[in-house]
């Protein structure tokens, strides 16, 4: 079976990509997802991100803000490091029974959406890495339109995550989603002619 990633900061169309590909009825991993999942009301992983961050950090429904927890852990390296370790672990393992299920049902491909792909090293279990990326002022104009946050947020955000050109460096291929939706899917109809 063969595991191609795909990554790229806050913005890219990363996600976009994913759900392309599932439309096709490719198998996808969506790390994002698995963080969603284990951060249900009443998780332990809430619990601790609850404890560290504060409780006001949850809803009155006992979800998560996940605003409010982004703001504060991204506000220092301490802080994104302390959300990596409360959570990394469990999405890792997640992730590596995903991969266990897709083999034992005899898939020929997988797809990784991990946005950091390279930072925990999951780039060494993948055959390709895509990285999806376009210009900073369409990404900040895309997370605005889709979450509402405000530039200086989402710099922060740009700014703790991985730059873009060593991504491009590190990745097999660049998707360049500069353009409009069907420039992305012929671009990632090229490649998929690539892996078969």
């Amino acid at each position: 079976m063969q595991i191609i990633g795909i990554t790229g900061g806050i913005g890219s169309g990363k996600s976009t990509v994913s759900r392309y590909l599932s439309s096709k009825g490719y198998r996808v991993i969506d790390a994002d997802q698995i963080a969603h999942d284990i951060m249900k009301p009443g998780s332990r992983v809430l619990m601790e991100l609850a404890a560290r961050f504060g409780e006001d950090i949850l809803n009155p429904d006992g979800g998560l803000n996940r605003r409010m927890l982004g703001n504060r852990a991204f506000a220092s390296l301490e802080g994104k490091n302390q959300l990596e370790s409360i959570t990394h672990g469990e999405i890792l393992r997640q992730i590596k029974e995903d991969i266990q299920r897709g083999e034992e049902e005899g898939l020929e491909v997988i797809f990784l959406d991990v946005i950091l792909m390279f930072q925990v090293g999951l780039d060494q279990l993948c055959a390709q890495v895509w990285v999806v990326d376009a210009p900073e002022d369409i990404r900040l104009a895309r997370v605005m339109g889709r979450d509402g946050y405000v530039p200086e947020e989402i710099k922060k955000r740009m700014r703790s995550q991985m730059n873009p050109a060593e991504m491009r460096s590190r990745g097999t291929h660049v998707i360049e989603n500069d353009g409009t939706f069907l420039q992305l899917q012929e671009r990632v109809d090229t490649l998929l002619k690539g892996i078969k």
